[in-house]
């Protein structure tokens, strides 16, 4: 679509205004004679429905009620939004965000770029299908790759993405609308919609890096402002918009009551107390008419109820998982003699005894993991001891928390878990140790204090890098201090063990999963007799059949394999018989 050639020099007051929190004036009551008529922009996700477009308000929620099945559309810039829910309350929601509006004119460019990203217009189909995956990863609607690449060869959309500088990776992306060229605004509007980061991305400000961007771009077109509307409890993207000069606005959103939306019109429920783990199968559960009680909040115990069943679980652990299955992941030695017995590949290890065996079997390896038989979230773990004192000092700290200590030889490889349903493998990812970037100018330990707090905000708190032995220790091993300034572009793994619950990041790579891998975690979860089970392999290559198994968990976080439908094929498993209701 064309735009009328918009004049910033005329006066907002002379064209149909969406400023519907002026007092009533003319400039309400002029025709969509001066716009295209009835506009709604296909964004792959759902629909753009423009309200300003159209004299009958109630051809809107026609529009809305054509919704496609999986999408979510969204009208905006209502005349009266209020009006038209009262009038289809059973169809239609006022959605529970906030509008926000900079003008264009008021931003002032940064001084200094923002360092290790790269924002660049898409530029391929590769970088669409790189958008709808973020889009996944952050819990968001997926788009139709197809439609994104199609929207961005318009002037009408403009399509950012953000790279990492050093490894070239999409890290983030935004979507603009210019409203000129959508249908003539005579008020030169634009809008921000679906901004998406990583939040594993390494970088700091990917996000307000294409915010700037976007804004830059729309300046140059002589466009009068950017809006945005952003849910109000995302307290982190509603910080950076109002540090970059974005302020509230009364225009309000309506949605369309469907599957999607049900958590934005629905009473918020008991088990928002909930963790990530727990709450992720919870909304789940209540998708599907499942009834949800919980039973502790922090302990993510719920009571799921439908058909006069009743199955109690613990975020992934259920009551399907019998108790000698649970004891069998429980203790490593029992796992390591099961999956020894089914003639899986496991690493040499040894029940510490404290004694000269302990020295000699370092000594044969050379290098190896110390950790407690009993244990979780890594906690104990230590990985690359090569000498007697390390040793002695790695097994007390595992006993501290299990008084039988295995010492395993170190096997090189990436961290691969993956996850079996019911005998079938979800998921996949590697998992990797928390890193930090230097910048040239700020500590090792000031740059773990910034790498911390972002993990611990992507994670709602659950992984943060703790600054401890093992922390100094391992940057010790790459010769570093934690007072020293790390180099430009450099990157340090800060820990050794890549457990998300100190700092590590994961990597879904399911759709590169050599068949030989998941027979393997297949077979172990046939051999602990477990249904839902999470397998820790190392591996030289996830794309090769060569692997070692570490550890089996019978309570994997299921939160963590996003987009994968793990919390889908559990809640599957549980109750088969709603898998009709969601047409899995």
């Amino acid at each position: 679509m064309s735009g009328r050639g918009y004049d910033p020099r005329v006066r907002r007051d002379d064209a149909l205004s969406t400023r519907s929190w002026d007092a009533v004036g003319e400039h309400t009551r002029h025709s969509t004679e001066e716009v295209d008529a009835e506009v709604a922009l296909d964004c792959g996700w759902g629909r753009v429905i423009f309200g300003q477009t159209f004299a009958d308000q109630a051809r809107a929620l026609e529009l809305l009620r054509d919704e496609r099945t999986g999408q979510r559309d969204i009208a905006i810039y209502l005349r009266d939004p209020h009006v038209l829910v009262a009038q289809a309350p059973d169809e239609a929601f006022i959605d529970p965000s906030l509008t926000y509006r900079l003008w264009l004119w008021h931003h002032r460019h940064r001084r200094e770029p923002i360092r290790g990203v790269v924002v660049r217009k898409m530029r391929t189909e590769a970088d669409a299908e790189a958008t709808n995956a973020l889009y996944a990863t952050n819990g968001m609607v997926g788009a139709d790759p197809a439609v994104l690449w199609a929207n961005q060869r318009t002037r009408t959309f403009t399509y950012l993405v953000a790279e990492d500088a050093e490894s070239g990776r999409v890290v983030g992306t935004v979507t603009g609308i210019d409203h000129v060229e959508a249908f003539g605004d005579p008020e030169g509007g634009t809008s921000l919609w679906c901004l998406a980061v990583d939040p594993q991305a390494s970088p700091p400000g990917v996000g307000e890096a294409l915010v700037r961007t976007l804004i830059e771009r729309y300046q140059a077109r002589g466009r009068s402002y950017l809006d945005l509307s952003v849910l109000h409890d995302n307290v982190a993207a509603i910080r950076l918009y109002e540090k970059l000069g974005f302020e509230r606005v009364p225009v309000f959103v309506v949605k369309r009551k469907n599957p999607i939306n049900e958590p934005l019109f629905t009473p918020s429920p008991p088990e928002e107390e909930l963790n990530p783990y727990a709450r992720l199968i919870a909304d789940e559960a209540r998708r599907r008419g499942i009834s949800v009680r919980v039973l502790d909040g922090d302990w993510g115990e719920m009571a799921l109820s439908h058909g006069g069943r009743q199955i109690v679980t613990r975020e992934s652990l259920s009551e399907l998982t019998h108790a000698v299955a649970m004891s069998r992941c429980d203790d490593k030695r029992a796992t390591r003699r099961v999956l020894g017995e089914a003639g899986l590949s496991l690493p040499d290890g040894r029940l510490a005894t404290g004694d000269e065996a302990d020295a000699a079997f370092l000594a044969r390896h050379g290098e190896i993991v110390v950790k407690p038989a009993r244990g979780e979230q890594g906690r104990g773990v230590t990985v690359g001891v090569a000498d007697e004192p390390a040793l002695r000092s790695a097994i007390a700290e595992a006993e501290r928390h299990c008084p039988d200590v295995l010492l395993e030889e170190v096997a090189q490889g990436q961290d691969l878990r993956v996850i079996v349903i019911d005998h079938h493998v979800v998921a996949a990812a590697v998992r990797r140790p928390a890193r930090v970037r230097g910048d040239g100018t700020r500590t090792i330990a000031d740059l773990i204090a910034v790498q911390s707090r972002r993990r611990a905000r992507a994670t709602d708190g659950e992984s943060t890098i703790p600054v401890d032995d093992h922390t100094r220790d391992t940057v010790a091993a790459a010769g570093w201090g934690l007072d020293d300034v790390l180099p430009q572009g450099v990157e340090l793994e800060v820990r050794r063990t890549a457990n998300l619950h100190t700092g590590g990041t994961i990597h879904d790579v399911t759709d590169r999963l050599h068949p030989a891998l998941a027979r393997a975690c297949v077979a172990a979860s046939h051999a602990l007799d477990i249904r839902l089970v999470g397998m820790d392999l190392l591996v030289p290559d996830v794309a090769g059949p060569d692997y070692v198994v570490v550890e089996a968990n019978e309570r994997p976080g299921l939160a963590n394999h996003e987009p994968q439908p793990t919390a889908e094929r559990f809640v599957d498993m549980l109750f088969p018989q709603t898998r009709a209701r969601t047409g899995r």
